[in-house]
């Protein structure tokens, strides 16, 4: 029918530039995190894309619901505020019958949720979480920035670089403090590089400079110039932790049974379920006054889904702390939200037209 291909092609349309819109604030907010860090040199600037890569596919279920609770909500009300809904009204077409073209919509995208939830979401955390150390078990020269001060993990030295080359191999202007045997050294270069030993031993190579050294607190201090000076670079040890009930496959969640791998399949599965909630919910919630503005309906359908997903949230924790049994889950909040969603219909569709026939009875 003409409503339904209207519907369906505006709906794709409100979606993707929804979707793009929250992708974009989410990746800003991510950027500015993890450049912070880059900033003070605790992570390698080389390292963002790819936490950024994994902290998106974490992202990407509650950002499609989201993106399809949104788009129901903003073309309905569109709808109603243009009057188109009264045109269809009027046709003989109820609200109910917005149900079947909606769900159309919206059920292949309920499917990539329930893919990403159940099955590329963890993975993406346990390769976070096997990136996060092999970052840490780094030695400290692969998170230098030009320009920044860097502090070693041992806080016996001190690295400041000017520049890089394009392959990063090679600093120029070179700058190392570092606090030995009661003395302290200070060594500056024109140029530097790393190199591997065939032991595995990783040294710090300075080129033409000079090294200072004395002690604290003294004036004299004895001047070193040199061609080549070698400095050690320790390895350091990362202790790699045990994975969590979020890095594991829905498989070993469902092999093994306990408080937090049952809380983390209760909360994969609770996000396909959720949109489906939310998208009937949305047809309802999306009627508005031709006459007013839409921001109030807007306004209440994100407090709805903020405290729905506080609602599973918490249920979620009670699960993993054995407050409450697996059997119950998260479904109450679902059967909640769901009974709202219910009444909405049943107040448009049979008191809402009631009341021009109650006021004017005698």
């Amino acid at each position: 029918m003409l409503f339904k291909r209207s519907l369906l092609q505006e709906l794709y349309a409100t979606a993707l530039g929804t979707f793009l819109v929250l992708v974009g604030i989410v990746i800003a907010q991510r950027i500015a995190y993890y450049l912070g860090f880059a900033a003070r040199g605790s992570l390698a600037s080389d390292a963002i894309n790819a936490l950024l890569g994994f902290s998106m596919l974490k992202f990407l279920p509650m950002l499609l619901s989201l993106t399809i609770f949104l788009s129901v909500l903003l073309t309905l009300s569109r709808w109603h505020r243009d009057s188109e809904m009264v045109v269809w009204f009027s046709s003989g077409l109820g609200l109910a019958s917005w149900v079947r073209p909606v769900m159309t919509f919206a059920l292949p995208l309920i499917a990539v949720i329930a893919l990403l939830s159940l099955f590329v979401a963890p993975w993406a955390t346990e390769k976070g979480m096997e990136f996060r150390d092999q970052l840490a078990s780094r030695d400290e020269m692969a998170a230098l920035s030009p320009g920044v001060f860097k502090e070693s993990r041992n806080a016996d030295r001190v690295y400041f670089v000017e520049s890089l080359n394009e392959l990063g191999s090679t600093v120029k202007n070179i700058f190392v403090q570092s606090f030995q045997h009661q003395k302290l050294g200070i060594m500056v270069a024109q140029s530097g590089h790393r190199t591997i030993e065939s032991n595995g031993d990783t040294f710090l190579i300075l080129d033409n400079g000079r090294r200072y050294e004395g002690e604290r607190n003294s004036p004299e201090f004895a001047v070193t110039q040199f061609e080549r000076y070698a400095i050690r670079i320790e390895p350091n040890e990362v202790k790699h932790e045990p994975p969590t009930a979020k890095s594991r496959t829905s498989e070993e969640l469902l092999s093994t049974r306990n408080r937090e791998n049952n809380a983390e399949l209760q909360w994969r599965l609770a996000m396909p379920i959720s949109a489906f909630v939310l998208v009937l919910l949305a047809i309802p919630l999306s009627f508005v006054d031709p006459r007013a503005g839409r921001s109030a309906n807007l306004i209440m359908a994100l407090l709805i889904y903020i405290i729905y997903n506080n609602l599973l949230s918490i249920m979620q924790a009670w699960i993993a702390q054995g407050k409450l049994s697996p059997l119950i889950g998260l479904w109450p909040t679902h059967a909640f939200v769901l009974a709202l969603a219910a009444y909405l219909f049943y107040r448009r569709l049979f008191l809402l037209p009631l009341l021009p026939k109650l006021k004017r009875a005698p």
